[in-house]
């Protein structure tokens, strides 16, 4: 029934799943505090996050195959960096601080575009598959760090938890991804 056997995968998406909702809860309460016509980009990228936790739940009752898993969950990753982070970048302190943030997410998109677009994904390394979550941290470290450099308001806390769901998503996918990889070698 469960694709996972181990304890340390099942905490891994567990942790992933919860801590995902707790976010996009909070964000979506964030949207009905705010109003629908000052946060819907939070709302569409949290309507993104949610379809990759659903179909993390699906991989992890055996639900979905793991190229469906891959595919859509590569797509929704990428459609959040493409709005989020590329084409709706946030206004940042420094304009340094921004070219940087903006050159990561190019990175992280090109990488889930040349890492889980092709077929034989299941025969890259675990090192390969954390560069994804890595990059995230990054840009989320960053971001984190230019929310602490502006004056702080009533956004301040909401936006500190919006930064922090992608990279436990993708946290999650990639733990997913290294596990399926491993079995795949046995």
């Amino acid at each position: 029934m469960l694709r996972f056997k181990t304890k340390g995968r099942i905490f891994d998406v567990a942790v992933t799943a919860f801590g995902g909702l707790f976010s996009v809860g909070v964000m979506l309460y964030a949207v009905a505090h705010f109003g629908l016509k000052e946060s819907w980009p939070e709302l569409v990228l949290n309507m993104f996050y949610l379809a990759c936790l659903a179909m993390m739940w699906l991989f992890f009752f055996n639900r979905l195959k793991p190229e469906q898993f891959n595919y859509w969950c590569s797509v929704c990753i990428g459609v959040t960096v493409l709005l989020r982070d590329i084409l709706f970048a946030p206004p940042l302190a420094y304009y340094a601080l921004h070219l940087v943030c903006l050159v990561l997410a190019v990175v992280l998109l090109l990488t889930l575009m040349y890492f889980y677009s092709r077929k034989n994904w299941q025969s890259y390394t675990k090192r390969n598959l954390w560069v994804i979550f890595v990059l995230d941290m990054l840009i989320a470290i960053l971001y984190n760090l230019d929310i602490y450099i502006e004056p702080i308001d009533e956004y301040t806390p909401y936006l500190l938890t919006e930064i922090w769901i992608r990279p436990t998503i993708t946290y999650g996918l990639v733990a997913c991804f290294v596990s399926e990889t491993e079995e795949n070698k046995h």
